[in-house]
Order: C-alpha cells, then structure tokens, then sequence
C-alpha cells in the first residue's frame, strides 16, 4: 500500500446519505484488510454495530454525561434572565421560579453565567457511554446513546477524541447529513460517500457531496450493489468530477455473511483484493498536495 501518509496516519470517514448503502460494513472491512494498526470509531452511536462483525474484547466502559442547570429555589428571585437568554427553551421562568427541561438543554452554561442571584449551578445528566476494546490489530472505540436520548453530538465528540496520532483513523459516520453526520466528518482528512445505483441513492448522494463539499473535505464515492438501478448515479458522479473510488456489485453471498456477523473479507474470495485497491486509492489521494 501507499505508504506515503505513514507519518501523519489520517482521519478515514465512512458516510452516507442514507442508510441502508454498507456503510458500516465498508468501514469494518477497510479497517480489516489495512496493512498497519487502525483505530475503528463507531460514531453511528444511535446503532453502533461494528462491534457485531468484530466482536472486540472490552477493555473498559466510560459513561458520559453533559452538564445540565440545577437551580436553587431557596435564591432564585424569578428573574426569567436564564430563560431569556437559552437558545434552546430548556429552562423557563414560572411561578417566580426557574423550571428546566433537561432533555432540550445543550450544556452551554449561559444560564448560569447571567444568573445574578448565583442561583443556578451546574449538574450532570448521562447521555450514554464509550465502549473500548480490541479485536486483533484493531481497536474498537463504540458510541453508544442512551435509549430516548436526543443529543448525539456530545457522544460523538467523545468518540473522535480517541483518534489517535499513530493508527490509522477509520470512522463510522451516522446515516445522512444531519448534525451527527456533520460532528462525525468535520477534521477528517477523507470521507468515501457510500451510495447505491437507485434514485433514492442518487437523491441522498447529492445532499452528502453538497455538504462535505461545504466543508471544504477531501472526498470520493463508493457505488455498492453497483449493479442494480440504473446509470444515473455514474452519470452525475461524471458531471461533477468525482472519483469513483470503488464499485462492489450486489452479491448473495455478501449479504449472508453479514447477517452471520461475518466480515466479507473473510468470506468472499477476492473483496480482500479490491478493497486494498481501495485503501490505496484513498491514502494516495489523502498524500497528494491540495
């Protein structure tokens, strides 16, 4: 493989416009025929589910919460400051008090910071928990949201914050290009857009070349199950000059591995193969000058 980018291992994100493309099990694949250490994050934290095809030992669990207002009836004066100035209506003035609605709050502290009376301080509230293992050669970092919980974002900072400057970065991004899209492939070096040949394919590839484009990253596509649906996705991937980087086709055999919990590597003779061809075309663009 390229070996050029050896010194500065880069930031890999996995994405796509919709679900349901192979997202995940591109990204456990990659990280499976990589020729150095990699560092698999699963920042799909609503379904993680790498941990199904590499079945990691855990070494340790992190819970992790973000902060949240606790107010002090006894010297709140009912001033409505702290609900004038949350952005996110998590806290509202009533009854010459201060009602806060946890679940809407953001962690941001404004609240407290314009508090006259001192009255508000801050609490915590779990939002979920990091799972760390090893699976071979790789290590596993696993988001986790907890079931009802609405903030993903705090979760998936928390799971990028495992990168690591001497492994190879490979990132599960969530479906879509929502905010927790967005957290997941902002500083990454390189995102591979997962589509499929269909119009809903086509539809949700857009929106994601649109939005990592907006952020000025490096990026190709991944057209999976290549040979079904039509040629429009080929044909707006030529209109706009975006590197094709790979192209699996649909294939039974893929699609029992995976519902045995098996990489496809391991089951299909020759996706090693191509999916080292893969890697290669994605680190040498990654090394290449801007």
């Amino acid at each position: 493989m390229n070996r050029t980018s050896e010194k500065a291992p880069p930031k890999i994100a996995i994405a796509s416009g919709k679900g349901g493309t192979g997202k995940t099990t591109l990204a456990v694949n990659l990280a499976l025929i990589a020729d150095r250490p990699v560092r698999l994050l699963d920042c799909d934290v609503e379904e993680p589910n790498c941990h199904i095809f590499l079945k990691p030992r855990l070494r340790c669990t992190e819970r992790l919460g973000v902060p949240v207002p606790m107010v002090d009836a006894g010297r709140c004066d009912g001033c409505g400051r702290c609900a004038e100035v949350c952005a996110f209506n998590a806290i509202a003035a009533v009854a010459g008090g201060a009602l806060v609605f946890p679940e809407l709050c953001h962690g941001c502290g404004a609240c407290a910071d314009v508090c006259p009376t001192g009255a508000i301080k801050e609490g915590t509230r779990s939002v979920g928990q990091l799972e760390i293992g090893d699976a071979g050669p790789i290590e596993c970092v696993t988001g986790r949201l907890r079931v009802g919980e609405a903030l993903a974002v705090p979760l998936i900072r928390a799971v990028k914050a495992h990168a690591t400057p001497d492994r190879l970065n490979i990132l599960d991004s969530p479906p879509g290009t929502g905010c927790p899209m967005v957290a997941t492939v902002r500083g990454c070096d390189y995102v591979l857009l997962v589509t499929e040949p269909t119009p809903f394919g086509l539809h949700d590839l857009k929106l994601a070349v649109e939005t990592v484009r907006t952020m000025g990253l490096r990026f190709g596509v991944a057209i999976n199950r290549a040979d079904i649906g039509d040629e429009r996705v080929r044909e707006y991937c030529a209109t706009q000059g975006l590197d094709i980087v790979v192209e699996i086709p649909e294939s039974r055999r893929v699609a029992e591995a995976c519902s045995r919990g098996e990489p496809a590597v391991e089951a299909i003779p020759g996706m090693r193969k191509t999916l080292m061809e893969t890697m290669e075309r994605i680190l040498a663009t990654v090394a290449a000058p801007n």
